[in-house]
C-alpha cells in the first residue's frame, strides 16, 4: 500500500477535546438543501504549435512539462469509408496489422521492444481515419519514435501474420452472428444507406469479404491510401516544437507523398415513410432496437445545438429515453441515442435492448419521445443539459493521451487549433429555439427506419398492431425475405 492510500484512524474524542470537531462542524455547508453549482469553468488548453514538413505531413505540438512522458498520434485520413465494395473490413485489418511486422522487425520483435522500452504502441481504424498511437517516457523517446515510425511507414504485412489475423476476424464474425445486438448493429446501416454505400457496409467486414482478402490486398490498400499529404502527427507532453520537429523530420521526412484518391459517400436512402424491419431471433429473451435516420456530417453548423438536443433526448444517463424506458418503465437496462458525425452524414441512432414481452410497449415510448423532443424543451431542463455538457468537458483533457485524441478531431475535420477553448461558450449560446429547430429538422417520426431483432413469434403481431408503418421481414444479413 502506498503512502497516499494509507489512512490513520484517530478517536474523535481526541479531536473533540482539542475543539477541532466543533470548528469543522461549524464550517460545514448546509446539508438541508442541495449545493448550488457555480459557473462552468473555462477550458484553456496550452497553445497548439503547428508545423508542416516538406512532404506535407503536419505536426501539432502541445507542451506539458509536468511529467517526463509524451503521447503521439499519427492521423492518416483514410478509414472504413474507403473500403472497396467487395473488401469490407479491409481498413480495420490493415490498421491491426501495422504492429504485426515491418521490413526490419517481426511481430515478436516489435512486442519485445515495446515491453523493453516501457511504451504503449497501438493502431486502429475508424470511418474517416487510421491512427497509430504511442505513449512513451521521455527517457526512451528516440528509440520509441524510431519504432513508431517503423510500424507506420514500413509495414510488411507478412502472409503468416495475415492468415492469423484473417482467421481471428472470421472467428469473431461467426461468434457475433448469433447475438441479437450484433445482428442489429451490422444490419441497421444498410437500411439507411444501402449495401452499395460504404456507410452501409460493416466496418469490420463480412464473412464473405474477409474470406476473399489476401495479404496482397492488405499491402495494396496501404500503398494506395497512406501518404503524408493530409496526414497529421500530434505530440502532447514533455517536448518542445523545435526539438520534436527535428526528430520527426529525420524519421518521417523521407515518407514519399503521393496522391490519394478521395472517398465519396453518397446521400444514402432516406426513408419515404417510417418502416419497421424485423429480424427473427427465435427464443430471444430480449429485442434489440435500432431506430433512426441519416444524420449530419461533422462539419454541420448545427453541431452544438444538435449535441444539446441529443443529450436531452438520449445522450446521458438522465436523458429522456433512459429515464422513460429504464427508470420509469423498467423495459431495459439502458436506452440511448447519438448522432455519429463523420466526414459525410453519419447515422442518427436510438437504441436499447428491451425485454421481449415489452417490445411493442417500448416502441410506443420511443415514438413518444421522438415527438416530444420536437416541442420546446423547458428552460430548466435545457439549462441542466448545457451545464452537464460544460462540466464534463474538462475530464476529457486530463491526460496527454486524452488531449492528443481530442486534437485528432481538430486535425481530421479542419477545426481551428484553439477550438476547444471556445466550446463552453458555444454550448452556453444554444437557445431553446435552436434545440427545437434541430429536433424538428433532424428527428422526424414519420421518416424513420426501425430495426428490431427479436423472437418474431412473440413480438410480430403486437408490433404490427401498432400500425406505426409497414413491417418488412429480413434475414440475419439484413436482406428482405420474399
Amino acid at each position: 500500500m502506498t503512502s497516499v492510500m494509507r489512512r490513520t484512524l484517530i478517536p474523535i474524542a481526541l479531536f473533540a477535546a482539542s475543539g477541532i470537531v466543533a470548528s469543522s462542524v461549524s464550517a460545514q455547508v448546509d446539508r438541508s438543501k442541495p449545493p448550488v453549482l457555480g459557473p462552468p469553468p473555462a477550458l484553456h488548453l496550452p497553445p497548439v504549435v503547428v508545423r508542416k514538413l516538406a512532404n506535407g505531413l503536419e505536426l501539432m505540438v502541445v507542451e506539458r512539462h509536468a511529467l517526463p512522458v509524451a503521447d503521439f498520434v499519427l492521423v492518416v485520413p483514410t478509414g472504413a469509408a474507403a473500403n472497396p465494395p467487395n473488401r469490407a473490413g479491409i481498413s480495420d485489418l490493415v490498421a491491426g496489422m501495422l504492429t504485426e511486422g515491418t521490413t526490419t522487425r517481426n511481430a515478436l520483435q516489435i512486442a519485445d521492444q515495446t515491453a523493453y522500452l516501457g511504451v504503449t504502441l497501438t493502431s486502429s481504424s475508424g470511418w474517416d481515419a487510421t491512427t497509430v498511437r504511442l505513449s512513451t517516457p521521455i527517457a526512451q523517446i528516440d528509440s520509441a519514435l524510431a519504432l513508431f515510425a517503423d510500424v507506420s511507414l514500413h509495414p510488411a504485412f507478412p502472409a503468416s501474420e495475415f492468415a492469423r489475423a484473417q482467421e481471428e476476424r472470421l472467428t469473431a464474425l461467426l461468434q457475433i452472428s448469433d447475438r441479437g445486438p450484433a445482428i442489429a448493429n451490422l444490419a441497421y446501416p444498410s437500411l439507411l444507406y444501402g449495401k452499395d454505400n460504404p456507410y452501409g457496409r460493416p466496418s469490420i467486414g463480412t464473412i464473405e469479404s474477409v474470406t476473399a482478402m489476401t495479404a496482397g490486398d492488405i499491402a495494396a490498400f496501404y500503398k494506395d491510401h497512406f501518404s503524408p499529404d493530409g496526414a497529421t502527427l500530434i505530440a502532447v507532453g514533455d517536448v518542445t516544437p523545435a526539438q520534436l520537429e527535428r526528430k520527426i523530420n529525420t524519421l518521417f521526412g523521407r515518407w514519399a507523398s503521393r496522391p490519394v484518391e478521395g472517398t465519396v459517400v453518397g446521400s444514402g436512402l432516406p426513408a419515404s415513410v417510417t418502416t419497421v424491419y424485423l429480424i427473427d431471433k427465435p427464443g430471444a429473451a430480449q429485442s434489440s432496437f435500432r431506430i433512426g435516420s441519416i444524420g449530419v456530417p461533422r462539419s454541420t453548423p448545427d453541431y452544438f445545438p444538435i449535441n444539446v438536443m441529443n443529450t436531452t433526448l438520449g445522450g446521458s444517463f438522465t436523458s429522456r429515453l433512459n429515464q422513460d424506458l429504464r427508470e420509469d418503465k423498467g423495459y431495459t437496462y439502458g436506452a440511448s441515442s447519438r448522432f455519429d458525425m463523420r466526414k459525410y452524414a453519419g447515422p442518427f441512432t436510438a437504441s436499447a435492448e428491451v425485454v421481449s414481452a415489452k417490445s411493442d410497449s417500448a416502441l410506443i415510448e420511443f415514438m413518444k419521445q421522438f415527438r416530444d423532443i420536437r416541442e420546446p424543451v423547458p428552460e430548466t431542463e435545457l439549462a441542466k443539459t448545457k451545464r452537464y455538457l460544460q462540466l464534463e468537458l474538462p475530464s476529457s483533457f486530463e491526460t496527454n493521451g486524452q488531449i492528443a485524441s481530442r486534437l485528432s478531431d481538430v486535425a481530421l475535420y479542419g477545426l481551428p487549433p484553439d477550438y476547444y477553448n471556445h466550446v463552453v461558450d458555444q454550448i452556453a449560446a444554444v437557445t431553446q429555439a435552436d434545440v427545437q429547430r434541430v429536433a424538428t429538422e433532424y428527428i422526424d417520426p414519420l421518416h424513420l427506419a426501425i430495426l428490431i431483432v427479436g423472437d418474431r413469434k412473440s413480438i410480430e403481431a403486437p408490433i404490427r398492431a401498432l400500425n406505426i408503418g409497414p413491417v418488412v421481414l429480413l434475414d440475419v444479413a439484413g436482406n428482405p425475405i420474399q
